[in-house]
């Protein structure tokens, strides 16, 4: 199981567009997906689940990947998290 904490960068936080991105791009993979932020932690398949989470600029959060393709997994997610910089 590789983890990797990141920032949300996004300005507006992660609502319902960068959340379905989240998904769609973790759905691409095998391996088990998960986000947490506090104590909370949920798949990352799911964008009701990420939308759940609340999460907002500048929240700190862990992305975790557990399978035969975790390592693209978690770089895929994080850079597709750093994308959001520069959109809304």
């Amino acid at each position: 199981m590789l983890t990797q904490t990141i920032t949300v960068v996004n300005p507006t936080g992660i609502h319902a567009r960068p959340a379905a991105l989240l998904v769609n791009q973790a759905k691409k993979f095998t391996s088990e997906i998960t986000i947490s932020k506090d104590d909370k932690t949920v798949s990352m398949k799911s964008v009701i689940n990420i939308l759940g989470l609340g999460l907002e600029h500048n929240d700190s959060v862990t992305i975790a990947a557990n399978g035969a393709d975790e390592q693209e997994a978690i770089q895929s997610l994080k850079d597709l998290f750093q994308s959001f910089a520069a959109h809304d």
